[in-house]
């Protein structure tokens, strides 16, 4: 019975982060209500409040998912090439930027950015420790696990130069995609001295 009732849990709080995704997307996070969301799913707002606590939390939970399906897409790249790690690191790049473009809610975010105590822009920006941090450790477990002769420092400082780049390019993208993840790329292999 325990394992019934965390399952309908976890599928009403993807079913809440759904509609705060769309009303997002639609609307504008600013504009966005925890009763909205309520009504969407067909809950009473204390339910979202109970999940989620507070709108600030129900943002950082809907970042966070988009974060964990954009490392989805980034370790699939990362495993079409399995034995070239410059090839790697440009097609997770290009992927990742290319998704960023596309994206809906990100789109949502950057557009509807007013600076506002309740907008989402700083969970990408100057808030943005989990993210980056999800992001890092997906990355260093793959590099080490493929390429385990590579130095801890090196790696660690390569991981966290093109994660932190990428994002400024989503934020700002002045170069095509492709550019961009062969010139990350590059860094990347410069820094682990394998160019």
């Amino acid at each position: 019975m325990r394992r019934f009732r965390e399952t309908v849990r976890s599928l009403m709080r993807e079913r809440m982060l759904d509609a705060a995704y769309e009303l997002t997307r639609a609307r504008g996070w600013e504009k966005v209500r925890m009763s909205d969301i309520a009504a969407a799913v067909g809950v009473s707002r204390q339910t979202v409040y109970n999940e989620f606590g507070s709108k600030p939390a129900l943002g950082q939970a809907l970042v966070m998912r988009e974060t964990e399906r954009f490392l989805l897409g980034v370790r699939e790249q990362l495993d079409a090439h399995p034995d070239d790690l410059g090839e790697a690191v440009a097609a997770a790049v290009t992927y990742t930027l290319r998704r960023a473009a596309d994206n809906a809610l990100l789109k949502a975010v950057l557009t509807s950015a007013r600076g506002g105590p309740e907008d989402l822009l700083p969970l990408l920006t100057t808030r943005s420790e989990p993210v980056l941090h999800a992001a890092r450790a997906m990355l260093t477990a793959t590099v080490r696990d493929r390429w385990p002769s590579l130095e801890t420092a090196d790696v660690d400082l390569a991981i966290d130069s093109v994660v932190r780049l990428t994002v400024s390019h989503i934020m700002l993208p002045l170069e095509p995609a492709e550019e961009t993840g062969w010139r990350l790329a590059r860094l990347v292999l410069r820094v682990l001295r394998l160019e």
